[in-house]
């Protein structure tokens, strides 16, 4: 099988276990808008969910991203990766444990700093469990735990919030019932347990380890703070409600990241496997071609479907409030691209072993988006958060597709990147002021589709091709 149709296939299969858990996590959206007390409980239930992804990395060490690189690469062996992680997830969790009263000090999840413990300690484990099924290349178990994972989480949901009225209690309880469901079943199913002994630790591959997952830490964490950073502005300088009506909104431009994410975790594989083999550069290039294209198209259809996408997943009826968030998503979908990009650059820092340099570019981001949103929200409010993190965003680009292509040499067509951007642009502005000229967003799309096909047709050329 050729590395295109390899990675082809993982893309499907990941694709078949998250498409539909992820659409179901999707309109999850609509249960927790509709349930929630209002848009200030769907921003406490936010808080939390920030909260608990910048701790998560920390007491983890990251060390599950160190699982991928050295648990696929055949120069080390697995019983020593896994065991070596399994030990560093141990300490961190018993130093995490010790530490965590010291959450109480934010008095806006004090109700929640047991359930939040939880729900950090549960993750970490299913990411251990998970992410080594992904090294041992137990590929369609990966997927099947997607589909097993999202279904428990929508029976918990509509168990505890719908049925119990729990509100923002239910929804952590449903997260972690449902990651400790998948981890164990992973465990058990993969067998694990058989590559887990304290005799297998390898203290030289250890600090290997380590010295890879650390930079990671921080850039986690800057890439959250950058994410997250604007709802506590929003929450701060405007009200509460604003803050929940603006996370609502990011909701649907998520759907990018759904498609992206899907992509990335077969992509990321190929490129580990495929690092020391000849025409690694074309392999990048083309690769890269096809899946910008892929990306700039999804943009351009949620952007013209906006409106009925809001109307569906964001219901009014409980907050009128939301009625707004609409108005919020289009540029956000760009913004969220613009994330995306970043993300299949990253791999090249993964694949050269060079995290720490995906750290710089994470912290010109985390910076520059902070102080863009306390100069852009004070004059512009919610817009000017949406701007500062396309800004923020768009800059960790422009010094990744410089930075990375140092590493590993690979053409980029930058005119026609820009010109996928300036149409997404225009298609934004149609939205928000001529939405009933929905024939100029038809051509739009067109436009798109003539300007990113090929690179898409002749992927799946090579795809089809044999050997």
């Amino acid at each position: 099988m050729n590395k295109y149709k390899t990675l082809a296939v993982n893309t499907v299969v990941f694709a078949i276990g998250n498409i539909g858990s992820k659409l179901v996590a999707f309109l999850l959206t609509r249960l927790y808008t509709a349930n929630l007390d209002d848009a200030g409980a769907f921003n406490t239930k936010e808080i939390l969910e920030m909260c608990a992804n910048l701790l998560i990395p920390v007491v983890s060490f990251s060390i599950t991203d160190a699982i991928i690189r050295y648990g696929l690469d055949k120069n080390y062996e697995k019983q020593a990766v896994f065991s070596n992680a399994a030990v560093v997830l141990m300490g961190g969790a018993g130093g995490f444990i010790l530490l965590s009263p010291l959450l109480l000090l934010y008095k806006d999840i004090r109700s929640y700093v047991v359930l939040l413990v939880g729900y950090i300690l549960i993750s970490c484990f299913r990411q251990l469990s998970t992410q080594f099924a992904r090294a041992r290349n137990y590929v369609k178990l990966y997927a099947a735990d997607g589909i097993f994972c999202t279904f428990t989480l929508f029976i918990f949901n509509v168990i505890f919030i719908k049925w119990m009225n729990l509100g923002v209690t239910g929804f952590m309880l449903s997260v972690m019932l449902s990651d400790l469901c998948s981890g164990l079943a992973v465990w058990s199913l993969a067998g694990h347990r058989r590559f887990f002994s304290f005799r297998f630790v390898d203290k030289e591959l250890l600090e290997v380890m380590l010295r890879f997952s650390m930079p990671l830490i921080p850039t986690a964490i800057l890439w959250i703070i950058t994410g997250f950073s604007d709802r506590i502005f929003i929450r701060h300088i405007m009200t509460p409600t604003d803050a929940g009506v603006y996370g609502a909104a990011t909701k649907i431009p998520n759907l990018i990241s759904m498609v992206s994410t899907i992509f990335y975790q077969a992509w990321n594989m190929s490129a580990i496997t495929e690092n020391n083999k000849k025409g690694r550069s074309r392999f990048y290039a083309r690769v890269y071609d096809a899946y910008t294209s892929m990306l700039f198209l999804a943009a351009g259809f949620i952007i013209a479907l906006d409106i009925p996408f809001s109307r569906f997943l964001i219901p009014t009826n409980k907050d009128p409030a939301y009625a707004m968030a609409y108005t919020y998503t289009p540029v956000l979908v760009i913004a969220v691209l613009m994330m995306c990009f970043n993300q299949f650059l990253s791999s090249v820092y993964t694949v050269s072993k060079q995290t720490q340099k995906s750290l710089y570019s994470s912290l010109v981001a985390a910076i520059l988006n902070l102080v863009l949103n306390g100069i852009l929200i004070v004059k512009f409010g919610v817009h000017g958060a949406i701007a500062a993190t396309f800004l923020s965003y768009f800059v960790c680009y422009l010094i990744r597709i410089v930075d990375t292509r140092k590493l590993i040499p690979f053409y980029v067509n930058h005119t026609r990147f820009y010109v996928n951007l300036i149409l997404l642009f225009v298609m934004c502005w149609l939205v928000l002021h001529c939405p009933d000229k929905w024939i100029l967003l038809v051509l739009m799309l067109g436009i798109l589709a003539i300007i990113n096909i090929r690179s898409l047709l002749m992927t799946a050329k090579r795809i089809l091709r044999r050997g």
